[in-house]
């Protein structure tokens, strides 16, 4: 892995941000409601008083309706595994949850534990306090050892939380966790001001290599929130909504997206949705 000095981490993201284009491509999404919009969902449950019950219905969710994933504290991650086993849906924890400023050996132990558990995915916050203090030997450290702790093929998403951080400092957060091998950059936790905007989501996008994706969470919320972040970039949603965002892709004739030359209309795109804490 990478090992920069700080002039070095400092040069590298100032080209970075200098190579910023004015213009953002828009990408395809998925058709609202089919196979592979699902397999873009993380069903995510992480309410600190969340229940087994509460728990074995996500899990239920998620394998009936297909998602990629559900996401969930440590404590969960077995039960989770063990509803899940043979569903192919797969289990992700979050580390470092939600401020991000645990030690680095708190956040790889709870890695080493959520892979003992069964994880197969792991969503770290970023200590976002050291890297808005462009401390970035500091903050690569941090998610290196997480990846040395979850080498591949476990899935590494790295949490910026960028409702706390300037466009600058995001594209520090981009670069460090490009340095530190991780698969996803994430825009937020969902506890932490406002979550994903598509703005972020295509600076994002532009700033990661082919080999890197972007996970956009917090505050998506229906079948237009998804299509929007994924014509923007993202390649996979993180969502305490996916039930209704399903349901509202089902009972929609017409749903705005970009399939090939196709392109379909809501009528429904301002309609509030049922009313769930939303990560």
């Amino acid at each position: 892995m990478a090992s920069y000095t700080q002039a070095e981490w400092c040069a590298i993201i100032d080209e970075a941000e200098k190579d910023i284009s004015g213009s953002f491509p828009e990408y395809k999404a998925p058709i609202p409601g089919s196979p592979g919009f699902a397999m873009c969902i993380d069903h995510t449950l992480l309410k600190l008083d969340a229940t087994k019950e509460q728990i074995d219905e996500l899990c239920e969710e998620a394998r009936r309706l297909d998602f990629l994933s559900v996401c969930v504290r440590l404590e969960w991650v077995a039960r989770a595994v063990h509803y899940l086993r043979g569903s192919g849906v797969g289990v992700a924890c979050v580390v470092g949850f939600h401020e991000g400023t645990h030690s680095v050996s708190d956040k790889v132990n709870e890695a080493s534990h959520a892979l003992s558990a069964g994880a197969s995915e792991l969503d770290m916050v970023i200590n976002y306090p050291l890297l808005k203090q462009q401390r970035y030997a500091e903050v690569y450290a941090d998610v290196a050892a997480v990846r040395m702790a979850a080498p591949h093929p476990v899935i590494l998403k790295v949490i910026l939380e960028t409702a706390q951080l300037t466009r600058s400092e995001i594209v520090a957060g981009c670069k460090v966790s490009e340095a530190a091998k991780a698969d996803f950059v994430k825009t937020s936790t969902g506890f932490g001001g406002q979550g994903a905007t598509v703005e972020n989501v295509r600076l994002m996008k532009s700033l990661i290599g082919s080999h890197m994706k972007v996970k956009a969470s917090g505050g998506v919320r229906t079948v237009n929130d998804c299509i929007s972040m994924m014509k923007a970039g993202a390649e996979r949603i993180g969502t305490s909504n996916g039930v209704w965002i399903m349901e509202e892709a089902e009972s929609l004739e017409d749903v705005t997206h970009t399939v090939g030359d196709e392109g379909r209309k809501s009528s429904r795109a301002s309609d509030s949705p049922k009313t769930f804490t939303s990560y």
